[in-house]
């Protein structure tokens, strides 16, 4: 396969994946504002969740003082920011749209009419409510997924769009995991902890697993260690290793042993042998060693970049 093929299929999966996953992470801080809290609990929310995304000083300065519905707006709606949902949607469409040969017609058709939707809605001026939108974007991601699997000739053009999807969910569950930590190792509160399983769609198993009270410890474990939730860090490790071994080639080698590393250290650890007071501080190591493994990929499967998309 052409290296600029690949790199198509990659970011486009990856993209995807990303304008999921922030829904997602609107979902939560939407979900906390629902609940009784003060004006500075709910800029707390936000704060964590453009913390966890990289995007402090990004918004800051785009709009300045910090505000709930332009926090909103940002990662979700404004095309001119780049950083939204929004950009997200329409970066895979170009990138799909360059392999539409590849791909197939259901996939193309899929992501160019989410892409459609999006853009009548800005273009007839109609504003859904915030959590209307996350539904939408979380369908659409559904939507297109299903199609994927559904359609796709299992080559090495669908592993790497695997690979795009479980390397970026890994980066982003990470990231916000850690983002529920402060600095000193104090978790966020009970309530926080409850609003991200469900913005996870993972409530119901946690029940099921635990049959106990929500707490941080075991959110973080069953994020982390669980081999069968489909968005666990081991599961998306796991695809990652496979499908990287799946189009490996004379150069890969060291790009295996890596991701192997990481994956064994997952399926053979225990959540006891992490500290509380450490538990922000591993998680910035595995999202560091996600990034180290992105660059890896890209400069020995990908279009050769000096930076990767961030």
């Amino acid at each position: 396969m052409l290296s600029r093929t690949a790199d198509h299929l990659y970011w486009m999966s990856r993209y995807l994946e990303r304008a999921e996953n922030l829904a997602r992470m609107l979902d939560a801080r939407h979900r906390r504002s629902l609940l009784p809290g003060s004006a500075a609990d709910e800029r707390q929310s936000c704060l964590r969740l453009l913390g966890s995304l990289g995007l402090t000083e990004a918004y800051a300065e785009r709009h300045g003082e910090l505000d709930p519905g332009r926090t909103f707006d940002f990662l979700a709606t404004d095309r001119a920011s780049g950083h939204g949902i929004a950009s997200c949607l329409h970066a895979a469409r170009e990138n799909a749209r360059a392999v539409r040969g590849t791909i197939t017609a259901e996939m193309w058709e899929t992501i160019n009419s989410t892409w459609l939707q999006l853009k009548e809605q800005g273009a007839s001026g109609s504003r859904r409510d915030h959590g209307e939108f996350i539904d939408w974007v979380k369908y659409r991601a559904h939507l297109i997924r299903g199609v994927t699997v559904g359609t796709f000739l299992r080559d090495e053009a669908f592993h790497f769009t695997r690979i795009g999807i479980y390397l970026e969910r890994a980066d982003q569950l990470t990231r916000l995991l850690s983002s529920y930590w402060d600095e000193d190792g104090t978790p966020a509160e009970t309530t926080d902890w409850a609003v991200l399983l469900r913005a996870q769609s993972a409530f119901e198993i946690y029940r099921r697993v635990f049959r106990d009270s929500v707490t941080p410890r075991r959110v973080v474990e069953l994020f982390v260690f669980r081999a069968d939730l489909p968005r666990s860090l081991l599961r998306c490790l796991a695809e990652v290793v496979n499908s990287l071994d799946a189009v490996h080639n004379d150069h890969s080698a060291d790009i295996l042993r890596l991701a192997g590393r990481l994956h064994a250290g997952l399926r053979f650890g225990s959540m006891e042998e992490w500290p509380d007071d450490g538990i922000r501080r591993i998680l910035d190591e595995y999202s560091s060693a996600y990034r180290t493994l992105g660059s890896a990929i890209a400069a020995t499967f990908l279009v050769p970049s000096d930076e990767l998309p961030s």
